[in-house]
Parts: structure tokens; C-alpha cells; sequence
């Protein structure tokens, strides 16, 4: 007999064991739009006995690979700020152990907890971000700690041009203009110069946080999102963007949002999402 205790795919290595801890952030009370993302990390536990453990884009089996799956935090729906002190406190943990911290959300404010935390301890961290929206509002409806946010709180903490901002294709025109007075590096639409940000990153060997907002992927692959945009990049190239991050550069943490299960019945857009954790597991144990 064993617990019944359900882990993404094949991720049921004991704790000292595991060099990745997955836990999910099931939160989205400042969501905008259409509310959902918080069954996001559950949906994409579940329905990952649906994919094989083996992908056969990097010829590596998540058997051959230790990974422990925390769970869900149980956060308090009502409060943004015990939320992301919550996963602040998780991620601490994770990281005082010598583990990178895989987050799957949630909406993307999620992204602001862990993140707090990886500044703490890598001052000269950078951040690659993507995603359809800027996120990069001082204020949404007069409230900072917000998903359309969380990108220009993550820039109070590290300042001008440690932000690599890829696939935007959405924002209010201030938001676009303060990413391309330099504030931000800045590279709308699709993945066009993410080689050379990814060659000046690998030579100083600094250390990233690396975080996917899966409304990056256009919404005909990807519908389940609260906010869609159309537009966007194809599954096989965000694919190919996030392994070749993974692979080269120094991650330090990696975090997946804004998956929002009920809103595609078809159940595709939480089968693209357990791919794309899939990948990135594979892609950072190479």
C-alpha cells in the first residue's frame, strides 16, 4: 500500500533527495478579469497522468530525474498580503535547502512572493519574463499589489534593466512607454532577441529567476487564461524559448501562471500547461 498523495507525474522523490520542489500558489484574488486561475496548480497536477513521462524533444524521462511535489499552500483567499507572505515562506525554505523553487500559480501576482524572497539572497538577480501582458502598472484601480502589477513591484526591488520582458502584446500606453525608456529590456510580441539576451546572461553567469505567464501562448492553443489575448507565440516556440533559459542560463527559480482550467471545458489548455512543467523540469535537469 502506498499514501494517496498526488504529485505531478513521476514527481514523488523524497524531499532530501530532489535538487526541484514544485509547489502550487492557488491564488487569484486580484484577478481582473475572469476569476479561475487559483484551481490552476490542482488542474495541472491532476491531469498530468495524461502526459508521458519521457519527451522525446529532450530525450529525458522525469523517471530518470528527482523531483518532490510539496502540494498546494492552502492561502487565504482573503488576503493578498498573508498570501504572498505565505509563499514568500515557502519559497524561503526551498531555497535555504539548497533547492530551486518551481511555483505553479495562480494569477501572476503569485510571482511577487517567491520572488521577494530570491532578491533576498541574490541582490543581483534578473528576471526573464513572458508573457502577453506588461504587468508593469504602478496601480490597477488604485491597488499596487495587483496581477496587472506584478512585474513593476518586482522592478522596485532591482531597478533599471534587469527585467527581460518577451511576447508582450498588451498594456496601457504608459506601461509601454516606461518599459521602452530603458526601465525594462524590452521585447514585444515574440521571442526576437531572446538569443542575445540569453548569451549576455550565460556570460556573466548571474543568477535568474525565470517566470511564464502561460497567456504568452496565443489563445487557440491556450484559452483557459483569465485575460487572453490574441495573438501570441506557438506552443513549439515557447517550448524551444523556455529550454534553451533553462539550459543555459543560472536558474534560481522558476514559477508557471495564470492557467485558469474551467474557462477551457476541453481540458487542452491544462494539458499544454502540464507540458510546459513537464519541459521545464527536463530542460533544468540537463
Amino acid at each position: 500500500m502506498r499514501k494517496n498523495i498526488e504529485t505531478f507525474i513521476a514527481c514523488d522523490a523524497e524531499y532530501e533527495d530532489a535538487k526541484v520542489v514544485i509547489f502550487g500558489a492557488p491564488f487569484d484574488s486580484t484577478t481582473s478579469y475572469r476569476p479561475g486561475a487559483r484551481f490552476g496548480s490542482a488542474a495541472i497536477r491532476h491531469e498530468s497522468y495524461g502526459l508521458e513521462t519521457y519527451s522525446p524533444y529532450l530525450n529525458r524521462d522525469l523517471d530518470d530525474i528527482n523531483v518532490y511535489d510539496a502540494g498546494d499552500l492552502e492561502l487565504p483567499m482573503g488576503s493578498t498580503t498573508k498570501s504572498l507572505d505565505d509563499i514568500s515562506v515557502m519559497t524561503a525554505e526551498i531555497l535555504d535547502d539548497g533547492k530551486l523553487p518551481l511555483m505553479m500559480g495562480g494569477e501572476h501576482l503569485v510571482t511577487l512572493g517567491a520572488f521577494r524572497e530570491v532578491q533576498k539572497r541574490y541582490p543581483d538577480v534578473h528576471i526573464i519574463h513572458f508573457d502577453a501582458h506588461a504587468d508593469l502598472r504602478d496601480q490597477y484601480l488604485d491597488v499596487q499589489f495587483s496581477h496587472a502589477c506584478v512585474m513593476r513591484r518586482c522592478y522596485d526591488l532591482i531597478g533599471d534593466g534587469r527585467i527581460h520582458q518577451f511576447g508582450i502584446r498588451s498594456g496601457e500606453r504608459a506601461e509601454f512607454d516606461f518599459a521602452r525608456s530603458g526601465h525594462t529590456d524590452f521585447h514585444p510580441f515574440t521571442f526576437e532577441g531572446l538569443d542575445g539576451v540569453v548569451d549576455d546572461l550565460a556570460s556573466s553567469r548571474v543568477p535568474v529567476y525565470f517566470t511564464i505567464d502561460l497567456d504568452v501562448l496565443d489563445p487557440s492553443i491556450f484559452p483557459g487564461t483569465g485575460t487572453p489575448e490574441a495573438g501570441g507565440v506557438s506552443f513549439d516556440e515557447l517550448r524551444k524559448a523556455m529550454t534553451q533559459v533553462c539550459q543555459r542560463l543560472n536558474i534560481v527559480a522558476i514559477d508557471v501562471t495564470e492557467l485558469a482550467p474551467t474557462l477551457d471545458p476541453s481540458g487542452v489548455s491544462t494539458a499544454v500547461a502540464g507540458k510546459v512543467v513537464r519541459e521545464l523540469l527536463l530542460a533544468i535537469n540537463q
